[in-house]
């Protein structure tokens, strides 16, 4: 065997390790997760009245300075029925927010953000389907609100509204990006409370709070805000895929905690500069954005009430001396909306998409979407599919062109590869005679063959090379259609409407002529997913390698024949846009060989091959 077809076949074997792993222990995984997530809902959908916390935050007593935000849920909060998402909603009056992008309402009890919808958003393919709710309020199945305000030192006496407290609303009309809503409270001590509340055409909500002093004594406040989220999530579950809690904080860097993990932290505390925090979902999320320059008193939380966990992200800003007769002023950003690139921003060398990151000034908030460690390969094959999806408007036609440049960029060495493949394809009687020169001699033949490599300049690992180049870019590629939402419900032709989501056509259920699905078969179902797209990709590996004469050895012979169906399978199962991309790959690949082969002077034997393979096929049946 020489050394060309031993390393050949290592990378095959290591690849098909690698990709039946990745079936094993995290596909089936993730598929039984999500289907226990669908029976848990319908489940809670059918029987709604399970307790959860009631929500406040009314500052604690402790020490004169505050040292955190307040709690959004006190610890001997009662448990309470569970209401409707409507019917809870119907519990206090609201003010409506009506933007291009979102749409929902701001609760004048608590003066919460608490009713956020994204309408460009749904939650299946069906353009009918509901829009994705964000934030919903308490006393819903799942609260996830924000709310900001004001802290006052322990021991102080001084009335503040908290989650109870009912605004009342200067004039009337809906949230909208040309017209801001201005809510006032009196606490009938002296404090008048006024929060003036703006929205873009985006994800961004800015927060005016201004507290006037009639009173008869001076008072000290420490500004606030928080986002609360009740119950724990359905996440993915992915290693590749950061669900949970984050933020950029200062000098602490980029902070990530699953909610498993702040689960057993119960607390973490930062004190820093020129940071972000919230919490992020796979394709939503929602962030607090204070002013560059405020200085935090950061925190992530999760407490447990009532058998519900309860996970918080909040800042506490230095305090503020409010004098007779004086006014005292704090502002507050909140993202709370799709993760979208164009609009979160992507920070790399000579890429133009700045977003917030780059109007706001914030400290690295394209980390919000998680580009992963290889950024540098993930963010400019992400830049270059939107870019050419906004020529041609479609995602997978991206996906072809991006893998026309990989292989153009690739070209060079490439080319040494397949030029390579092709001596060694010339030299291949010469080096069968070496075992019939020297049939006992494998020394001999190790040395000889190598004599002839360095005679003819041929490195034998060349051929390794292709398959190598690929492995980065189709992790990469991975790693865009599953982190970003812009490849969500994204549609190529045909059947393929989702290219983060497999090929939903099955051959086992004749493309669904058959009412059955396969995949339900327990233990052997995870494997009877097999749609005409990963077929296409086997076809396209089996010609690739047809491009060559069968290997002698009849090992080699057993693993070439049956891996491009293993390779069919294993990758049934990934995002129709990978595949696709896969397929697409092999023919280039197949175009480009049989030129440099051809240029090589080497016969070109990918029919005589074919007919081979059927031919012997045909001698069996016979």
């Amino acid at each position: 065997m020489t050394d060309n077809n031993r390393n050949t076949i290592l990378a095959v074997i290591l690849s098909g390790l690698v990709l039946l792993g990745w079936q094993y222990f995290f596909n089936i995984p993730q598929m039984e997760k999500q289907r226990a997530a669908e029976i848990a809902a319908r489940s809670q959908t059918a029987n709604p009245a399970q307790p959860t916390p009631q929500p406040g935050a009314a500052p604690q007593a402790g020490a004169p300075t505050p040292s955190i935000a307040p709690s959004a849920t006190p610890p001997a909060a009662a448990a309470a029925p569970v209401l409707s998402r409507d019917a809870a909603l119907a519990a206090s009056p609201r003010v409506k927010i009506d933007t291009p992008r979102l749409a929902g309402s701001i609760s004048l009890k608590g003066a919460r953000i608490d009713d956020i919808s994204l309408s460009q958003y749904r939650e299946t393919v069906d353009p009918k389907s509901p829009a994705i709710d964000l934030f919903s309020p308490s006393g819903s199945a799942h609260p996830y609100y924000a709310e900001f305000g004001w802290v006052a030192a322990a021991g102080s006496n001084v009335k503040l509204p908290d989650q109870n407290t009912v605004w009342t609303q200067e004039g009337s009309g809906s949230l909208t990006p040309t017209s801001p809503v201005v809510l006032r409270y009196d606490n009938g001590e002296g404090l008048t409370f006024r929060r003036t509340i703006s929205v873009d055409e985006r994800y961004l909500f800015t927060m005016k709070d201004e507290v006037s002093n009639i009173g008869n004594a001076p008072v000290t406040l420490y500004p606030f805000a928080l986002i609360s989220r009740h119950g724990a999530p359905q996440v993915a579950g992915y290693y590749i895929l950061h669900e949970g809690l984050v933020g950029y904080l200062g000098e602490q860097g980029l902070q990530e905690y699953s909610y498993a993990k702040i689960d057993e932290a119960k607390t973490v505390n930062f004190k820093v500069t020129n940071g972000w925090l919230g919490i992020t979902d796979k394709y939503w999320a929602s962030a607090l954005l204070p002013d560059t320059s405020a200085q935090l008193q950061a925190r992530f939380s999760s407490n447990l009430a009532n058998n519900v966990r309860t996970y918080q992200t909040d800042y506490l800003l230095d305090p503020q001396m409010i004098p007779i007769g004086g006014t005292g002023t704090a502002n507050a950003r909140l993202f709370a909306g799709a993760k979208e690139a164009g609009v979160v921003g992507i920070n790399f060398p000579g890429l133009g998409l700045g977003g917030y990151n780059k109007s706001l000034g914030l400290n690295h908030f394209d980390l919000l979407i998680d580009w992963g460690w290889f950024y540098f390969i993930t963010k400019p094959m992400f830049v270059a599919l939107d870019f050419f999806f906004h020529l041609f408007g479609n995602f997978g036609v991206s996906i072809l062109l991006v893998t026309v440049l990989i292989k153009l960029l690739f070209l060079p060495l490439a080319n040494k590869s397949y030029a390579s493949m092709a001596k060694m394809k010339a030299i291949q009687p010469q080096l069968m005679a070496l075992k019939d020169r020297y049939p006992d001699d494998k020394a001999k033949q190790q040395q000889e063959m190598m004599e002839i490599y360095r005679r003819e300049k041929i490195n034998p690992v060349a051929g390794c090379l292709p398959v190598l180049l690929q492995i980065p870019v189709f992790f990469s590629l991975y790693k865009v259609l599953f982190v970003t939402i812009e490849m969500r419900h994204a549609p190529f032709f045909g059947w393929i409407q989702d290219l983060s989501a497999a090929d939903p056509t099955n051959v086992f259920n004749l493309f669904g002529l058959i009412p059955y699905d396969p995949t339900h078969i327990p233990v052997l179902g995870y494997y009877l997913a097999l749609g005409i797209w990963p077929i296409i990709m086997g076809i396209t590996m089996w010609v690739q390698m047809k491009l060559n004469p069968a290997p002698p050895d009849p090992t080699q012979q057993m693993i070439f024949a049956w891996m491009p169906l293993i390779f069919t399978f294993m990758l049934a199962s990934f995002p129709a846009g990978l595949v696709i991309y896969w397929a697409w790959n092999n023919l280039l690949s197949v175009l480009q060989q049989g030129y440099i082969m051809r240029r090589n002077g080497v016969k070109i034997e990918l029919w005589d091959n074919i007919r081979s393979s059927f031919s012997k096929k045909k001698k069996k049946t016979t």
